[in-house]
């Protein structure tokens, strides 16, 4: 079985899509039954095979949105028939993918499908998602969250395979902290005690405003020395997460770094008094897991797929009660013996997750798929 890996779409793996498909190219291995060859931007040459003993096919096609929409419209099932693929696996269909198949195809949906297209106007990507999904022969779903919302667009749930992302535990691990005032991340020296938020400014129901609002607040109200670390490229919704920083009184203990290497967060993390992860519409809540597997107390949004990842092992509440959120912070900060019990239940939750078993679980699904 020879299966094309489309990399398009993976914003060179300076998104969460993008470390999706590090994460699992890095496991990937040949052998009797399964042969995997990577296509995609000529750029990506290298980003995710380097060091693998795993073939990548560049293809000529602009690096913009565009140009490679137009290309899986018109092109893919002629590449992947040239290719002799018995089967295209397809890692954004939130961005690219194809509205018919003659080579059959698994679109890896690791994004709310309500989130991709209501209220947008890119009416392209609205028929591309919608006809390519309902037309692909299999899905795999990052959650069951994921799962029901395909099923409420009318998507058949009898195509749908469930398969959670797994975590790197040889990157994501308890790591020992010297007793020092500040991390130094390479350009960033981040100065103790302070929480985090790592998620890309990408759209208001990532929660980005409410959080700088209960920082603020809770600042007021204990007087705490605590920073807040927001780490994620900037996105359609930067401006407003800037200007609330900015207008914030606490604006210098408000700390944005743009994009911040993936490979570095472990030690961010460790550092930290804790991940505070407010959004809303999560599909995957990758971050939850890093952060447990590092040794570090999470609180999360009882939202979308993060119960369903975080099961008891976190804090929960609700962004849009300040009071609440801000409640989230105190507790971080002040009852050390609370914190103790949620890293313990985290570092097991997380034990759960690993990326050799989302290949598997893959390729699996992939041989029912032909036979």
């Amino acid at each position: 079985m020879i299966i094309g890996v489309d990399t398009f779409g993976c914003d060179h793996a300076r998104s969460g899509i993008g470390t999706y498909m590090l994460s699992f190219s890095s496991v990937l291995s040949e052998n009797e039954d399964v042969h995997f060859e990577l296509f995609g931007s000529e750029i990506d040459r290298f980003t995710y095979t380097s060091g693998k003993d795993i073939s990548f096919v560049p293809v000529s096609v602009q690096d913009n949105l565009s140009a490679e929409r137009t290309w899986h419209f018109t092109s893919v099932n002629k590449f992947a028939q040239s290719r002799k693929y018995d089967l295209v696996l397809y890692s954004a269909p939130e961005k690219v993918l194809p509205i018919s198949f003659k080579v059959p195809g698994i679109a890896v949906v690791n994004t709310v499908l309500s989130s991709m297209v209501e209220g947008k106007k890119d009416w392209i990507q609205k028929i591309q998602i919608k006809r390519g999904l309902f037309k692909v022969q299999k899905i795999i779903a990052a959650s069951n969250f994921i799962k029901n919302d395909l099923i409420s667009h009318g998507i058949d749930g009898n195509k749908i395979e469930v398969v959670y992302n797994g975590i790197d535990h040889k990157l994501f691990y308890p790591q020992i902290q010297l007793d020092e005032e500040s991390i130094d991340i390479k350009p960033f020296a981040i100065r103790k005690p302070y929480f985090i938020y790592g998620s890309r400014l990408s759209g208001p129901e990532k929660k980005h405003i409410e959080l700088i609002r209960a920082f603020s607040e809770f600042k007021k109200k204990t007087g705490l020395p605590h920073r807040l670390v927001i780490c994620g490229s900037d996105g359609p919704h930067s401006a407003e997460v800037h200007k609330a920083t900015f207008d914030s009184p606490y604006a210098s203990d408000i700390f944005l770094t743009g994009y911040f290497p993936h490979e570095s967060f472990p030690l961010l993390y460790s550092g930290s008094q804790g991940l505070i992860f407010p959004a809303v519409n999560e599909g995957v809540g990758l971050p939850v897991l890093e952060a447990m597997a590092t040794g570090v107390p999470v609180a999360c949004a009882s939202s979308g797929v993060l119960p369903e990842i975080a099961g008891d092992a976190a804090l929960f509440f609700d962004p849009d009660n300040l009071t609440d959120f801000v409640k989230v912070f105190e507790k971080l900060a002040s009852e050390p013996l609370l914190c103790a019990g949620m890293i313990q239940k985290g570092l097991e939750r997380a034990k759960l997750f690993n990326w050799e078993s989302t290949v598997s679980k893959t390729i699996e699904i992939a041989k029912t798929l032909l036979k």
